[in-house]
């Protein structure tokens, strides 16, 4: 991300804001940047007398002013960090005199979490106009996180395989910071240079590259009935880790957009890729299952998925097990 980029090489230049208003629905990149804040500005003799961290749910908006009002000691700056600052919503608009005034010597960084200022407001032009940072941190669709996670391992020396990112995605969902981690397990038992592939990720991270969800998916797109019935048994057989409800979810978003596929004018690999939000990789999957499904037998298909979902939480089916209800559903599907 160019701006998250851009934005730390100022701090590290020590270009410094004197408020960081750092929101939006992606908590990865609101805690990268305020941590290297926290690790970068101070000293570590500094910090002790000269950076606190306060939470929104345990302080009032007056009281995180009236700290950021302070003079630093034996310090340039002093530095306080806000987390949960989305528990001030309530008030966070009386910060505008704050910031229209800042202590100079003072970095106020508020991580203002699944929530974002309507920057039409007073505080949202305030921190335009008088030098402050107001970052708004996207969630990324995921068609755009298999991406993310190539250009990640490429800044550290490392390449990924189209499938390998793709288990990342269906095992780990969007969750940036959940799948930095797993990242990072990664990159401390391979060698720079390395190639991420299926099997490191089963290896190393314990998902199945031969049984799982995007698998499943495949199978049933082609009408690999076999394949699909080995994966839905290995799915019973291992329920914890393959929950129906998410086998559901995700199956539920294929066909939808399967149908979205049907409607489409344009059904050039580059066209679909971007009318779907998915990776250009996968297109071909989507036009394989539009020969086998046909518009009316999708939307068909969409009703059988929307009733087993409702008999996977227990209404009317109680006595039936994961196995039965995924033989079921592969027999209406089928």
């Amino acid at each position: 991300m160019e701006e998250v980029k851009e934005l730390i090489a100022a701090i590290r230049q020590r270009q410094f804001a004197p408020v960081y208003f750092l929101m939006g629905e992606e908590p990865y990149y609101i805690d990268r940047i305020s941590e290297f804040i926290a690790e970068t500005v101070l000293t570590e003799e500094e910090r002790g007398f000269n950076q606190a961290v306060l939470y929104g749910k345990d302080v009032t908006l007056d009281e995180v002013v009236g700290q950021a009002k302070r003079f630093p000691m034996m310090s340039e700056y002093q530095v306080i960090i806000v987390r949960e600052a989305q528990h001030l919503s309530r008030t966070i608009e009386q910060l505008v005199s704050y910031v229209e005034n800042p202590q100079p010597s003072t970095l106020l960084v508020f991580c203002y979490k699944y929530k974002v200022l309507d920057k039409r407001k007073k505080l949202g032009k305030a921190l335009k106009k008088n030098g402050c940072v107001l970052f708004e941190s996207r969630k990324l669709y995921e068609n755009q996180v298999a991406d993310w996670i190539r250009r990640v391992l490429l800044g550290d020396g490392y390449t990924i395989s189209h499938k390998a990112s793709a288990l990342l995605v269906e095992f780990l969902g969007t969750d940036l910071s959940k799948i930095s981690k797993e990242l990072e397990k990664l990159k401390i038992v391979l060698p720079k240079g390395s190639e991420i592939t299926p099997a490191t990720v089963e290896d190393h991270i314990g998902i199945s590259k031969d049984y799982n969800n995007f698998e499943l998916r495949k199978a049933i797109a082609t009408r690999d009935i076999a394949k699909a019935t080995r994966i839905i048994k290995y799915f019973a057989e291992n329920p914890k880790e393959n929950p129906f409800v998410m086998t559901i979810a995700l199956l539920h978003n294929f066909f939808v957009q399967l149908l979205q596929y049907h409607g489409l004018k344009d059904h050039s690999p580059r066209s679909v890729a971007q009318a779907l939000h998915i990776n250009p990789y996968f297109v071909g999957e989507y036009q394989t299952a539009a020969r086998n499904y046909p518009m009316k037998r999708v939307s068909a298909i969409i009703g059988i998925l929307r009733e087993m979902d409702v008999k996977g939480k227990g209404v009317g089916s109680a006595s039936l097990t994961q196995q039965d209800l995924l033989r079921e559903l592969l027999y209406k599907i089928s």
